[in-house]
């Protein structure tokens, strides 16, 4: 983890000092590789190793560090552009990164005392059983068309709400942050539903908001729909990221939860690469948005489908044998 935040931080300093098109590249693999090994995977597997019957609390909580270090960082480089320019910029926030997060991260126990003796007491299950199970693909797909929803929406609605809607610039900014503010009690109410509800059910929850959310963009000219689309839409986008970890962890036991979430999280990258990427090309060829929030619609529904496809019991219990995986 902490090499991981070391490697985000050198890629941040160096796109301050780029003046070739390889370096720039170079920097932008080292940032990718610094989030998979310093973001959100390690952290998900430590909460998940040190919370158990809090467990949706807690990850809840820790993914309010996101919005709110996102919205910190954002003024934060602004002021830092204005005053010292946009090289400088990089610089301080790269050594601000090792400053403030590699000592923080070095102070953390990797996990609780007990918890070499619980683990020991589980079965040991081969990835290659988990990759031959129905359940993990099941997770995978659901997970991978709620990410391309939340992705493709996100990476659009200040284009179409300014470009399409006649949105002024400060009127946009408005919605997206109501949609960030309600993204944070998103987290917060997800994480407290999945510690008194099967996860399965709140996972199914959370993606219906997102397909619910969405077609209220088709009401944008009636009266108050884009701010209900904000807040349906942002509680939906909160609960979406942090739901998976822990439906992995449920499902799969904690053995084996970092390697599982490690090729989910590729498969969700894909997603959210490619498919706001397809809805932009709808947009281009259709001149307007329509297919494109029916495709995000679609996805996300059909991300429900997968889910509600689980079993709603743990695949792996501690002294249970392989053969639950096989089912």
């Amino acid at each position: 983890m902490i090499v991981g935040i070391l490697m985000g931080a050198l890629s941040i300093i160096g796109l301050g000092q780029v003046d070739t098109l390889p370096l720039f590249y170079a920097c932008f693999v080292f940032n990718a590789l610094g989030y998979v090994c310093g973001g959100p995977l390690p952290n998900q597997v430590l909460l998940s190793r040190w919370f158990k019957g809090s467990r949706g609390k807690a990850m809840g909580f820790a993914y309010l560090g996101i919005g709110l270090g996102g919205a910190i960082t954002v003024k934060m480089a602004a002021w830092l552009t204005g005053k010292f320019g946009w090289q400088t910029a990089l610089l301080w926030l790269g050594l601000l990164m090792i400053v403030v997060a590699i000592p923080l991260t070095w102070m953390i126990n990797d996990m609780p005392d007990d918890f070499h003796q619980k683990d020991a007491a589980a079965p040991a299950v081969p990835l290659g059983e988990i990759l031959r199970s129905r359940a993990f693909y099941l997770l995978a797909i659901g997970s991978l068309c709620s990410i391309g929803a939340v992705g493709a929406t996100n990476q659009h609605l200040k284009l179409y709400l300014t470009r399409d809607s006649g949105f002024t610039q400060d009127d946009a900014a408005n919605v997206i942050a109501l949609v960030l503010f309600t993204s944070n009690v998103g987290r917060l109410l997800m994480g407290w539903l999945a510690d008194r509800f099967p996860k399965k059910y709140v996972m199914i929850l959370i993606y219906l908001l997102v397909a619910c959310g969405v077609p209220l963009l088709f009401l944008i000219g009636e009266p108050g729909a884009i701010y209900l689309f904000a807040i349906i839409f942002g509680i939906g986008m909160g609960g979406d990221y942090m739901i998976i970890p822990l439906m992995a962890a449920e499902l799969f036991g904690l053995r084996v939860m970092g390697r599982v979430m490690g090729l989910i999280i590729v498969v969700d990258g894909l997603s959210e690469a490619w498919v706001p990427k397809l809805v932009g090309r709808l947009r281009d060829q259709s001149v307007n948005y329509t297919k494109g929030f029916l495709l995000m619609i679609v996805l996300a529904l059909f991300g429900a489908i997968a889910v509600a496809m689980l079993p709603r019991k743990a695949l792996v219990h501690t002294g249970d044998s392989r053969e639950s995986l096989k089912g």
